[in-house]
């Protein structure tokens, strides 16, 4: 039933069959809940395994292998930090201030027997001694993100930030507050769409050195 999505998904990522198996235990809780609770847009729905699954995926060739800790903020219904906790090798903090939500990512959790570290309550609130990694999809800006994580962000951190055909004007407002430098991954799933890889974050630092990809 499932076969094109993994067919999908191994298009440009390397999932293994096991890994794919709680993905679609993962994939029948979302369709499940999601007649009760709002996770994801309804209109994403016939197209699921493209728009979260492999729009999470994605991601995983630019986490370093050394990397042991990955904060994802704003995490909804898990999209992509349960997915990228699900593939593996890593500790996997949740930050969701959404109760309803945090219910979902503890049953998929639960059923997918994967270990994460869920923290109900606003990314302000949350401390994380040596996250190597942040992650996001929540619909904020660059600069507004990035102080979202501050305090959970040393120089040495790597931000991997979903973001839209305007992440460049997101990008020219943030380095007015920070210093950094990113690279423009293109997205595989939305023409218009990007990966922002931020590295090297000083807050209130001036200019630019990008990085292309």
């Amino acid at each position: 039933m499932h076969e094109d999505a993994f067919r999908l998904l191994n298009v440009t990522t390397n999932v293994s069959r096991e890994t794919f198996e709680r993905l679609v235990l993962y994939h029948d809780l979302l369709l499940k809940w999601q007649a009760k609770v709002n996770l994801i847009s309804n209109d994403t729905l016939p197209n699921v395994w493209t728009r979260h699954f492999l729009d999470s995926l994605q991601i995983l060739p630019h986490i370093p292998k050394t990397a042991t800790c990955l904060l994802d903020i704003g995490s909804g219904a898990g999209f992509p930090g349960l997915v990228l906790a699900i593939a593996g090798g890593r500790e996997v903090h949740l930050v969701e201030s959404d109760l309803k939500k945090i219910a979902f990512l503890r049953e998929v959790a639960r059923v997918t027997q994967t270990d994460i570290v869920l923290h109900p309550k606003r990314i302000e609130n949350v401390l994380i001694d040596g996250v190597d990694v942040v992650t996001s999809r929540a619909c904020s800006s660059l600069d507004s993100l990035l102080t979202y994580a501050g305090a959970n962000v040393s120089h040495e951190t790597i931000c991997l930030f979903h973001k839209g055909k305007n992440f460049g004007t997101e990008v020219e407002d943030a380095l007015r507050y920070w210093d950094f430098q990113y690279i423009v991954v293109p997205s595989v799933t939305d023409t218009q769409g990007v990966v922002l890889k931020i590295t090297n974050i000083l807050r209130r630092g001036y200019g630019t050195n990008k990085v292309e990809n």
